[in-house]
């Protein structure tokens, strides 16, 4: 090994210490949603994660926007799950074909291999797409780092 080669594997230890391993898909679960497993798609490219939403329905409570929301949670099923959340706010998004949509941006606590933290998701219908969530970078800032062949690193859900 040369001494560049040296320094760059020595300056990227320092950067994944205390950082857990994700692969490029894994089992959560977004408990204050009710949902107990979910695949995830581990999105670098996204900078906010995303959930899955088929309706929403926007209501108040205490003053307070809130959404009623329709989720497919599983891959390949019409099995429905519904559940409700406060609104934090409304954003224009920019998907991966460049595709600009307002959404509903909420925030709920997601759990990845036993670890539980707040994450803001916005909610949009993935029908057509192969996994119902997406994992943004917002989330795994600080937190993971990713292997890109790895799938299922923080086990399965049941």
């Amino acid at each position: 090994m040369n001494k560049i080669e040296e320094n760059a594997v020595s300056s990227n230890d320092i950067s994944v210490a205390n950082k857990k391993l994700l692969g490029w898909r894994e089992w959560a679960a977004l408990p204050d949603l009710g949902i107990h497993s979910i695949k995830m798609k581990v999105d670098t490219g996204a900078r906010t994660s995303c959930l899955h939403a088929f309706n929403l329905e926007p209501f108040e409570k205490d003053g307070q926007p809130w959404l009623r929301i329709w989720v497919h949670p599983i891959q390949g099923s019409d099995q429905e799950h519904i559940c409700e959340a406060p609104v934090l706010e409304q954003r224009t998004v920019t998907d991966s074909g460049g595709h600009r949509e307002t959404r509903y941006v909420i925030a709920t606590t997601l759990v990845v291999g036993g670890d539980a933290f707040k994450v803001e998701i916005t909610l949009t219908n993935r029908d057509t797409m192969k996994f119902r969530m997406l994992l943004g970078r917002q989330a795994m800032n600080g937190r993971y780092i990713v292997d890109p062949k790895a799938s299922y690193l923080t086990g399965t859900i049941s």
